[in-house]
């Protein structure tokens, strides 16, 4: 927390009042940083995870210039999930408990449409939703957002990921363009710098996370000999560390596919990506590695070029490159926000290479010792999610929030065990976690999306 109390805010007493009855008394860090400028009426961007007082900021925020004696859409709130959605309307509730007759509506995917037409013909102040579900509104003409005047975008780096940017941009191009727009987002990756530069105007920029940046790689070097002992090395180091994504870079395309074979052979989740694959099998293995329904990824550098992954774990040279700009390339992969990033690099003792190598990156390079053989006794870590592969993509109008509907509707999983979601050409792919992967497969394909119904399949290299 920090020493700030939220009385020094120039916002509505009740609203004051009512956060003293409800214990609120000192403001965290994000709110502290962000509610100033929200307050008075600037776009921030808010870099800040889950349990951060995020709610609190922008809720304040809406209900400080909300007027109650209108009964409009005011502001509207996008969140990836049903469940953040129901929420954030609960604490947005909360915060409002002072002020009488406000309306809030939760509008999401995966519920019946007419009940929501029901309550929007009474009118409501603050909306919140999911993407998927507030563009099948606007398309009815069920929701009017001509009158709102400020946006929220809760948890956008997810929603990027499960793959509403569309939506969101239908959404956005509904709004005024004077408008307040406030944008949470736990990462700070380069499609949410894209989207705030589209739709934000000189927005003020909080951050209460430290990020990564490339002296937090730990950097660590083991000498081995033949490719007998390199797999035996790579194998400890991957049973030892337990990373949850890791990039296994190599020189040659043969050494992908032999690596990867040999890796799934001793019951790892891995997958190789050399230049000899074909468009769709890319494609696939890409999406399965970026959806964490594959841990390791055996690549070239060739391959690996465009690998947009902002979470790696861990980087494995399997030797050394050619050129020591490459190292430095592999590495800078690994890191996520906040948090070490870790690279390991096999090596066969050449001393002109680890000199050249030491030099580029100014430290001297000594071996450490290889974890004990024992560990090859543990059993490789499953990954946490599993791929559903959808025979329809983007030429049968599938969307992100209709397979999200699907999935958790009725019966169905919580939002918070579906991951990225893809949508390519005639193929969409969805990451769920594991434990409930056959439950979503039977919604997928018992159902139908756009009325109609798909061949649905699960994507493993083992059973589930």
């Amino acid at each position: 927390m920090s020493d700030t109390p939220f009385s020094i805010l120039k916002m509505h007493a009740d609203l004051l009042q009512n956060l003293s009855s409800l214990g609120f008394q000192s403001m965290t860090p994000i709110q502290a940083e962000s509610l100033p400028a929200i307050l008075d009426g600037k776009d921030v961007i808010a870099q800040g995870k889950t349990g951060s007082g995020k709610t609190a900021a922008f809720g304040l925020g809406l209900l400080d210039k909300l007027d109650v004696s209108r009964l409009h859409v005011q502001s509207l709130v996008l969140c990836p999930t049903r469940e953040l959605a129901d929420q954030v309307s609960k604490e947005i509730r909360r915060l409002a408990r002072s002020i009488s007759n406000i309306k809030v509506l939760t509008l999401c995917g995966g519920m019946p449409f007419g009940p929501q037409i029901g309550s929007l013909e009474y009118g409501a102040h603050i909306i919140v939703g999911t993407p998927g579900r507030i563009e099948d509104h606007l398309g009815r003409g069920t929701l009017k957002l001509d009158r709102v005047s400020t946006l929220v975008l809760d948890e956008a780096d997810r929603m990027l990921e499960m793959g509403f940017q569309a939506s969101m941009d239908a959404i956005v191009a509904q709004l005024p363009q004077q408008r307040q727009t406030l944008l949470f987002s736990a990462t700070f990756p380069d499609q949410i710098k894209a989207i705030s530069k589209r739709i934000m105007i000189k927005p003020v920029m909080v951050q209460v996370e430290s990020t990564h940046d490339s002296s937090t790689i730990s950097q660590h070097f083991y000498q081995v000999g033949d490719f007998k002992q390199s797999m035996t090395a790579l194998r400890l180091l991957l049973l030892q560390h337990n990373p949850e994504s890791t990039v296994v870079f190599c020189n040659t395309k043969r050494e992908t596919q032999e690596i990867a074979d040999e890796l799934v052979s001793h019951g790892f989740s891995a997958l190789a990506l050399n230049g000899d694959l074909e468009q769709r099998d890319r494609d696939q293995t890409m999406v399965r590695f970026a959806n964490r329904s594959t841990s390791i990824l055996v690549a070239t550098d060739v391959a690996a070029r465009g690998l947009d992954i902002d979470a790696l774990d861990a980087v494995i040279n399997f030797q050394l490159p050619h050129e020591p700009e490459t190292y430095v390339h592999r590495i800078g992969r690994t890191g996520r926000a906040g948090s070490k990033g870790v690279a390991f690099t096999l090596h066969n003792g050449n001393d002109y290479k680890l000199t050249m190598l030491g030099d580029y990156i100014n430290r001297t390079i000594t071996s450490e010792s290889l974890p004990p053989l024992t560990v090859l006794d543990k059993k490789p870590m499953k990954p946490a999610m599993a791929t559903l592969q959808i025979g329809g993509g983007k030429k049968q109008k599938v969307r992100p929030g209709d397979i999200l509907g699907a999935l958790t509707g009725e019966g169905g999983i919580a939002g918070k065990q579906v991951g990225k979601i893809h949508i390519l050409e005639n193929w969409a792919y969805v990451a769920v976690s594991r434990d409930v992967a056959k439950v979503a497969l039977k919604k997928l394909a018992d159902g139908q999306l756009k009325g109609r119904s798909f061949r649905v399949r699960l994507m493993f290299d083992w059973p589930v």
